[in-house]
């Protein structure tokens, strides 16, 4: 297998398809990219990095350490590096650079090279990669005729990274220690339960997913890896070892159902501005009050002359917009009333003209960003609009979470992006003094630290938990022995609030590596520093699953069957990943989460299960590359 990339993300991905799955990887890294020194040092760095991952990852059982990829090094990705890689003899290609169109060019010329080869494709845009995805498919099926259909929906994957993350980063800042996986309108919510007090035993919800690190003991816990050992946490646990590890903090599966129902709110749209977007509250309120006094004057000018109620409006109208005749001779009450109607008309003057200026202020700023509104408390403070900042605040915003972000960067990717949801933003370097104040840090309810520098998180981290002890924060790192380290000092200092680290690329990389052994991942949730993995699979040709019960299934530590579709093949949603085509009552039926445990799974059926990496590499096994069926003979 053939891995491309310029960032820890092709690091995790090469560690993880070596040491988990076993397979032989060549890593394709551009010269003197991103990671400092150039030629030899370059190398020797980078092996030494993706080297730790494997180290890292590979399950305590291996004899020996796993063998590193094989590292390549090219100026430019080119086609003939891809031929000098082996891509016309590589089972899958997985193309993970940070730039979109170095990929879509590595991957059209890898589809002509090798027309069977799996391609696993990192793209941010959404709309690029479905168009990218059926072109690749149709020059597939062109180049082999007769291609087999269900190798087909795996020879062409398009990921983002950012939207693999989003979901499990989002949920924590918002619901702390709730993680979720939605594809196909399938929602997987995930929540952690803290330590329960002795003698008292922690709610497994509809299943126990994992077992924290946390004790009733030890309540900061080791936020533990996967080289954690007994430290760490246990992952897919058996009722009895649940049973028997009371104290122990849990991640208890909470509800799966279906979300595809009609989309949330949204704000009416138009082509007008709203009034009150245009004009201030005080403003409205003095054109109400001059209102009430013109009416009251032409009640008061209709009763004392007696004239038609048309009339007398008129006349006070002329009155205060000083055009009408002096009311000389007349009654002293119409002279009276033409003084306070001039009155009236004089006030009127300034109130036009604050309208006006708020009209076009409005206007001028309709494309800036919004600064922090006076009195916000509760909100998600949000450091960094990149990539992973900008689809997580998308993420916040459709859950109607109030946030205010930070970016130093006024032409970052998701400035734009704040700037048509209306998001407050501050732009401003996050450890200079007094911006995350402005972001008022001291009434947030959350701080999300997304930057791509590991110090620059950390700094803000320290600072913001200096301002509000009890600040809940969810802060990015890359290194796992950092992280942890940072993690278990935070918690000790601040017992009572809540610190979780997360590394984008330990996110995303099972669900690249998923991909690129050709079956569908639906996401991933992270436990402490751990991961489990949830996967659609068709029973068919598994022996661990074939003719078995749901219960007979589960292997502790492995693997846990938590969904099954018992659709027909025919009338089944080809991808559960995507959109669904159907709404409402049309869609069809058959995706079940209550399951019963004697209940016997049959080749036809499909499941939705949670695994961990070894588990599902075990389960899956090494899958061939794509082929047309034989034609006998």
């Amino acid at each position: 297998m053939i891995v491309c990339g310029d960032d820890a993300l092709a690091e995790r991905l090469a560690a993880e398809l070596t040491a988990v799955y076993r397979e032989r990887v060549t890593l394709v890294v551009p010269t003197g990219h991103r990671t400092s020194g150039t030629g030899p040092a370059r190398t020797t760095t980078m092996l030494g990095r993706v080297q730790a991952v494997v180290n890292r990852t590979a399950a305590p059982a291996t004899h020996g350490a796993s063998d590193a990829p094989h590292l390549v090094e090219a100026a430019e990705l080119t086609e003939a590096l891809l031929v000098e890689a082996g891509v016309r003899e590589a089972a899958a290609l997985a193309l993970v650079h940070d730039d979109d169109e170095t990929n879509i060019r590595a991957a059209l010329a890898a589809r002509r090279l090798n027309p069977r080869l799996r391609l696993v494709i990192r793209l941010y845009n959404r709309k690029l990669g479905q168009h990218l995805e059926e072109l690749l498919d149709q020059a597939a099926v062109l180049a082999v005729p007769g291609l087999d259909p269900e190798a087909l929906d795996t020879s062409t994957t398009v990921l983002s990274d950012a939207d693999t993350a989003a979901p499990a980063l989002a949920a924590t800042a918002v619901a702390g220690t709730s993680k979720v996986v939605q594809a196909d309108g399938l929602l997987l919510r995930a929540v952690e339960r803290p330590p329960p007090g002795h003698g008292e035993t922690a709610d497994p919800g509809l299943c126990t997913l994992a077992l924290l690190s946390s004790t009733t003991n030890d309540p900061a816990g080791a936020e533990g890896s996967d080289a954690s050992g007994r430290e760490g946490p246990m992952l897919l646990p058996d009722d009895a070892t649940v049973a028997a590890s009371t104290g122990h903090g849990i991640v208890a599966l909470e509800a799966v159902t279906h979300s595809a129902a009609a989309p949330p709110p949204r704000r009416p749209t138009g082509r007008g501005a709203p009034l009150g977007s245009l004009f201030s509250r005080r403003l409205r309120w003095a054109v109400a009050g001059l209102g009430t006094c013109v009416l009251g004057l032409a009640v008061a000018s209709w009763l004392t002359t007696g004239d038609h109620p048309l009339r007398a409006a008129y006349v006070t109208l002329l009155d205060l917009f000083a055009i009408n005749d002096p009311a000389i001779g007349e009654s002293t009450a119409r002279q009276v009333l033409q003084l306070l109607g001039g009155l009236a008309g004089l006030l009127l003057l300034p109130v036009l003209l604050a309208a006006v200026l708020e009209a076009l202020g409005t206007f001028r700023t309709a494309a800036a960003l919004r600064r922090p509104p006076r009195g916000l408390s509760g909100h998600v403070v949000l450091l960094g609009l990149g990539k992973i900042g900008t689809r997580v605040l998308t993420r916040l915003n459709e859950l109607d979470i109030p946030v205010v972000c930070v970016e130093e960067d006024p032409e970052a990717r998701g400035i734009p992006v704040a700037r048509r949801l209306r998001v407050p933003t501050v732009i401003g370097d996050v450890t200079q003094e007094g911006v995350l104040e402005t972001a008022k840090i001291h009434r947030a309810h959350a701080l999300l630290a997304l930057t791509s520098i590991d110090t620059t998180n950390l700094e803000a981290t320290l600072y913001a938990r200096s301002v509000k002890p009890d600040l809940r924060v969810a802060l990015r790192l890359y290194d796992d022995e950092f992280a942890t380290a940072v993690h278990r000092t935070l918690r000790a200092a601040h017992p009572l609030a809540l610190t979780r680290s997360r590394s984008v690329s330990t996110l995303a990389a099972p669900a690249f590596a998923g991909a690129m052994m050709g079956r569908q991942i639906l996401g991933a949730i992270p436990v402490e520093r751990r991961m489990l993995v949830f996967a659609a699979l068709n029973v068919a040709g598994h022996p661990h699953l074939e003719g078995r019960t749901i219960a007979e299934s589960f292997r502790a530590g492995a693997w846990r069957v938590i969904a099954l579709d018992t659709t027909e093949p025919d009338d089944r949603l080809p991808d559960l990943a995507a959109t669904p085509p159907h709404e409402g009552t049309d869609r069809p039926a058959g995706l079940i989460w209550d399951l019963h445990p004697g209940y016997v799974l049959r080749s036809r059926d499909r499941v939705v299960l949670a695994a961990t990496r070894q588990g599902l590499a075990e389960l899956l096994g090494r899958q061939p590359q794509l082929r047309a069926p034989s034609s006998g003979g």
